[in-house]
């Protein structure tokens, strides 16, 4: 389960398009932040994805990837030409096809590496999706099949594309726009494959104009009960509405951030998935395990990325494509290891569901003023224009402070620490900490 939001130029404050995405998936399923360098093919060669091997093109562009360890593809991502996009979980009621095909991280990732723009980006996945299908398990632990829709854009527009087996349709964005694990284009598309044209057609569902309704045509009600999609994708929506004209990186990161409206809200006591999700017992397994912000310009474009669980436990930091990415020490797996940037977090995060309310009270001032800090720094770096290495301090300086400031916030946890909740969550928190070998009986450093 997922959330991703898009704001269009006039709908934010600073003149840039914002994107933003958390990406929820199972608890233990860390996900690495990587830069795949541009490549270029003098003759075509085969590329190994996930499940299948399809041809190379004959040139793909750099990419910012975050990335379950264990997929070729990427959950959300950007590349160097300023396209960023992200994916979505959808059920229909026909059922997703278990064959190994692309799946929905593959069709980012290749999206990213073959669209200029995020119109060639959307033509891209639209194609490669009716040639080769998608489909097979996307699941970590817990087998997973769905259909997929994403959030593409560039600094000047941007699109929402959902997709059932090899048909699609696709709507351009107006002003701002939210997208969850739900159908949500209606009858407002710009586009629709012939494919789900004539299945609606078939079905009687084509209006007078020649139109239907997409999303009532497709949507699975059950597993939507489940995924709570249309309600986290109204919410979203509405928090994007209530800021618009004047969204901010800051803005977006706070959506992302969100519980809900809820004063009793805790980690283990929510009716309802939230924006800022968090793992619990039975079909409540997944959580945001990344999160991703950023602000398009022409010629200015920064990424602000969590490469962490839990946005809300978690410090936004800048990376810039051209410049360095910080050293993220030891890729992760699914195994604990202090060593990597997200297990080292995982201490941090997994110590405040102790006493969550009062731990990320403590924390959210200096968080909030240290990403400050951080955008500020990295305006003054490109209003500077600095040589490559002036940048690359900047984006150091703001990764350096943000391990220290994490590093603090961990001592003073105490040294033991076990969930608040009942039994069933406690339960499935200590199952899924002996299955990453790490006790969490001692979860501070």
């Amino acid at each position: 389960m997922c959330d991703t939001l898009v704001a269009l130029p006039a709908a934010t404050a600073r003149g840039g398009l914002l994107f933003a995405k958390n990406s929820d998936r199972e608890r233990n399923e860390a996900q690495r932040l990587e830069i795949s360098p541009a490549r270029h093919n003098a003759t075509p060669v085969p590329l190994k994805l996930t499940y299948i091997t399809i041809p190379d093109a004959p040139a793909a562009h750099a990419c910012l990837l975050s990335r379950p360890f264990w997929m070729w593809g990427a959950e959300m991502g950007a590349n160097d030409q300023g396209v960023v996009i992200g994916n979505e979980a959808l059920h229909a009621k026909t059922p997703a096809q278990r064959r190994r095909a692309l799946t929905g991280m593959d069709l980012v990732r290749l999206g990213l590496e073959r669209g200029a723009t995020a119109r060639a980006a959307v033509q891209v996945i639209v194609e490669l999706l009716e040639r080769h299908g998608q489909g097979g398990d996307c699941g970590h632990l817990g087998r997973f099949y769905y259909h997929n829709g994403f959030i593409v854009a560039d600094p000047a527009e941007a699109f929402v594309l959902e997709t059932v087996g090899r048909d699609w349709v696709v709507q351009r964005v107006s002003t701002q726009r939210a997208l969850s694990n739900a159908y949500s284009i209606r009858r407002a598309y710009d586009a629709v494959s012939p494919g789900l044209a004539a299945q609606a057609r078939a079905a009687g569902g084509i209006d007078a104009d020649g139109r239907f309704d997409v999303a009532a045509h497709l949507i699975d009600e059950a597993r939507d009960g489940v995924s709570f999609g249309r309600g986290r994708c109204a919410r979203g929506q509405a928090l994007l509405d209530r800021a618009a004209p004047a969204l901010t990186p800051a803005g977006m990161m706070a959506i992302l951030r969100d519980h809900g409206d809820d004063p009793g809200w805790t980690p283990a006591n929510t009716a309802r998935r939230t924006l800022c999700m968090h793992a619990a017992q039975g079909p409540r397994r997944s959580q945001s395990v990344a999160s991703m912000v950023s602000e398009l310009r022409q010629g200015r474009m920064v990424h602000w990325v969590t490469g962490t669980s839990a946005p809300c436990t978690s410090l936004f930091k800048p990376v810039v494509l051209g410049a360095a990415l910080p050293p993220q020490s030891p890729a992760p797996t699914d195994a604990f290891d202090d060593a990597t940037l997200w297990w080292r977090h995982e201490r941090l995060h997994r110590a405040m569901l102790a006493d969550f309310t009062p731990a990320l009270a403590a924390i959210a001032p200096e968080r909030d003023a240290l990403e400050a800090r951080f955008l500020a720094r990295m305006d003054q770096a490109l209003d500077s224009a600095p040589e490559p290495a002036g940048l690359d301090a900047a984006i150091a300086q703001c990764w350096r402070e943000a391990a220290q400031a994490e590093a603090r916030w961990r001592s003073a946890l105490p040294a033991a620490a076990v969930p608040t909740g009942d039994l069933p969550y406690r339960q499935s928190w200590a199952r899924l900490n002996h299955v990453a070998r790490w006790s969490g009986r001692s979860l501070a450093p």
